[in-house]
């Protein structure tokens, strides 16, 4: 079938891997650099205790995109389902509820993180030192919140038919972030009320952007009218829940580094006080960037592999699989690479000032941290594989599984490393997920062949 450019029966699976892959590279890398260019302004403009005081409120940040991508990914899911086997209108209903469940959720977070602010920056690690800075920060990032969630649902079904303007929608809203972070830090001199509403308003650009798309009749895959009768709604609440069932490993995946974030400020503020939480900051900052390139490798994958799954082709579902572990692994052996070598170039971007003990902190840090990658991306891409594939279960297993292990390693590790240990916690635990799923893996197989035998 062909829909669009875009024909996931038929054509090559390298070409259609890679023909979704660039575009949505670009747009989730601008995504991302949305949390690093504030980063860098923020600590050349106000210093590292503002630095320390904007990760205070990054893990709810992390939470609302979370859930945005839960709702995307279990919609884009069920739409690319629905698309394979002809069901075209009830693709477009998946797109509707999804949207609406998405705005819901991020809105209710939204009035939360404005009622409870200083609350909320107290329980995320914050101390009296940078607790009228965190309240400030995240007061007014908190208006943004329902843009961010809807930036990220909405570009699941944008991509399906057109993945450069996306793209496009994604780089336009950085760009107006750019823009405006140094004319609000530099030029108004506003502090991080100024970097907050930067980032607001390059959200809601985007968000309109995509949802305008998504309006135009003339697109393959846009909203539909639902329905106000009860059985209608019913149905929509049903499906809403299984969307949430299908995306939850990538709204946890998402949430698990919040809470990596969270165990990590407490434990680097008991360690080392404020000057390890401004160092861990800093992968605060980058990590959302390695995140979003594993998960446009996913995102890209993803349509292709649910419709194929839909069509009973799964010869094709498991090519894309191939192109993703390898496209992920050779990305994480890159990063790390780069890591080791400019650790001290990296961190310079964001504190400037060498003297600084936060920049001591995190130039031995980097190195350390970045043994993590090749392994959590290898997680990402199975994770996501097992939810477009509808098995829920064993993507949500190893989601948790990842999500709870560095809480354990950032206690554990510190008593019989010292500081080294603390870096390297988040690697321990994707290292022990990573063999968790070879062995689920093998045991899989192991299961197959004897079935083929009988």
């Amino acid at each position: 079938m062909q829909r669009d450019s875009l024909d996931f029966k038929n054509m090559k699976i390298s070409s259609l891997f890679f023909k979704q892959l660039f575009p949505t590279l670009l747009g989730m890398i601008s995504s991302a650099l949305f949390v690093v260019i504030d980063g860098i302004f923020v600590g050349q403009g106000i210093g590292s205790n503002g630095i320390a005081a904007v990760n205070i409120t990054m893990p709810l940040f992390m939470i609302v995109t979370g859930l945005g991508l839960m709702f995307g990914m279990g919609g884009g899911i069920l739409a690319s389902i629905n698309i394979s086997r002809g069901k075209h209108k009830v693709a477009n209903i998946n797109v509707t509820q999804s949207t609406i469940a998405a705005l819901t959720v991020s809105t209710l977070v939204a009035v939360a993180m404005m009622t409870l602010t200083p609350q909320l920056a107290v329980l995320l690690g914050s101390d009296a030192l940078l607790l009228d800075q965190a309240v400030e920060y995240m007061f007014w990032v908190g208006t943004g919140m329902p843009a961010a969630a809807l930036l990220a649902s909405q570009l699941f079904f944008v991509r399906l038919t057109n993945p450069r303007f996306g793209m496009w929608a994604m780089i336009i809203s950085t760009v107006i972030n750019i823009v405006l972070d140094y004319v609000f830090i530099f030029v108004c001199e506003w502090g991080l009320f100024g970097a907050a509403i930067a980032t607001v308003i390059g959200e809601y650009a985007g968000a309109i952007m995509l949802f305008i798309y998504l309006c135009r009749t003339k697109t393959a895959v846009r909203f539909a009218k639902l329905k106000l009768s009860y059985k209608s709604m019913k149905l929509t609440l049903r499906n809403i829940w299984y969307m949430a069932r299908l995306g939850v490993s990538t709204c946890l995946s998402e949430m698990t580094i919040s809470l990596m974030a969270i165990s990590g400020n407490l434990v680097f503020m008991h360690y080392m006080g404020t000057d390890g939480v401004a160092s861990f900051s800093i992968i605060c900052y980058l990590f959302p960037v390695i995140f979003m390139v594993f998960n446009s490798i996913v995102q890209s994958a993803q349509p292709i592999i649910s419709y194929n799954y839909g069509a009973a082709v799964m010869d094709r579902s498991n090519k894309a699989l191939r192109l993703s572990l390898q496209s992920a692994v050779t990305f994480g052996i890159t990063i790390t690479l780069v890591f080791v070598w400019f650790a001290s170039d990296i961190v310079s971007l964001f504190v400037p000032d060498k003297t600084n003990p936060a920049f001591q902190y995190a130039v031995s840090g980097l190195p350390l941290f970045a043994t993590d990658y090749i392994f959590f991306g290898i997680n990402v891409i199975i994770i996501g594989y097992y939810a477009s594939i509808e098995r829920v279960k064993r993507a949500l297993g190893f989601t948790l599984l990842r999500g709870v292990l560095p809480v354990g390693f950032f206690i554990l590790l510190p008593l019989l490393m010292g500081n080294t240990g603390i870096w390297l916690a988040v690697a321990a635990s994707d290292i022990t997920t990573t063999i968790v799923i070879i062995v689920f893996f093998l045991r899989d197989r192991a299961k197959r062949k004897r079935a083929r035998r009988v």
